[in-house]
C-alpha cells in the first residue's frame, strides 16, 4: 500500500501542531515533514524540530534551487516544505502529514494527486484572539494583522476534504485520528493488499 500525504492548515494560534503531536502519539507510521523558515525562533522552539531555521538568503537560495515542493511569504518571512523532506519520509513507507497554509496545501495536491486536505477552525474569532494573546509572542499590531489574515484565509476551507472546529482538544485529537485510519481503510487502498494476501483477483465493480 502506498503512503499517503495528509495536509493540515489552519489559521496562526488554532491549535495546529498541539492537535498534530497528540495525533503523532496515537497512530504509529507517520512522517512529520519539518518545513524551512526563515523567521528566528520562538521561545522553547529547536531548529530540526520545529522549523529548520535558515537565513533569508539560503532560503532565497534553495527556492532557486528548486528545493521546495511548496513555499510562501508570510508576512515578513518565508516557509517552505523540501522536496528531499517529504521524499524520505514517502522511502520510508510513512504515511507523510504536513502543516502548511492553504498556497502550500494546493501546491501539494498539485503535486500528490491523492493528498488529503483537513482544515482545523476554532471555535469562534474571540477565541482564536485570546489564544493568540495567550501565547504572548506576538505584540498587540501582529496579533490583529494575525486575525485579519486569519478571516481571509479561511475561506479556503470550502475546498479542503475535512473541516475540524478545535473546540476542546481531546476531541479534535479523535477527529483527525480518525479521518487518517479511515484513509488508511479506504477499499481502494486496500485491494492490493486482499489479493496479495489471499492470492485471488478482486472483481471490479459490475464483474
Amino acid at each position: 500500500m502506498a503512503p499517503h500525504i495528509f495536509v493540515i492548515s489552519g489559521p496562526s494560534g488554532v491549535g495546529k501542531s498541539t492537535i498534530l503531536n497528540k495525533v503523532m502519539e496515537r497512530v504509529a507510521g507517520l512522517g512529520y515533514t519539518v518545513s524551512h523558515t526563515s523567521r528566528p525562533p520562538r521561545n522553547n522552539e529547536v531548529d530540526g524540530k520545529h522549523y529548520h531555521f535558515v537565513s533569508r538568503e539560503e532560503f532565497r537560495r534553495m527556492v532557486e534551487q528548486g528545493a521546495f515542493v511548496e513555499w510562501a511569504q508570510v508576512y515578513d518571512d518565508y516557509y517552505g516544505t523540501s522536496i528531499k523532506e517529504v521524499k524520505e519520509k514517502l522511502d520510508r513507507k510513512l504515511d507523510v502529514v504536513m502543516d502548511i497554509d492553504p498556497q502550500g496545501a494546493r501546491n501539494i495536491r498539485g503535486h500528490f494527486k491523492g493528498s488529503l486536505l483537513i482544515y482545523v477552525l476554532p471555535p469562534s474569532l474571540e477565541e482564536l484572539e485570546r489564544r493568540l494573546k495567550g501565547r504572548a509572542t506576538d505584540d498587540k499590531d501582529v496579533i490583529e494583522s494575525r486575525l485579519e489574515r486569519a478571516l481571509k484565509e479561511m475561506e479556503s476551507c470550502a475546498w479542503y476534504d475535512f473541516i475540524v472546529f478545535n473546540r476542546e482538544l481531546d476531541d479534535s485529537v479523535r477527529k483527525v485520528e480518525s479521518i487518517i485510519l479511515s484513509e488508511r481503510c479506504r477499499s481502494s487502498h486496500q485491494l492490493p493488499r486482499v489479493e496479495e494476501v489471499f492470492k485471488i483477483k478482486v472483481l471490479e465493480d459490475g464483474e
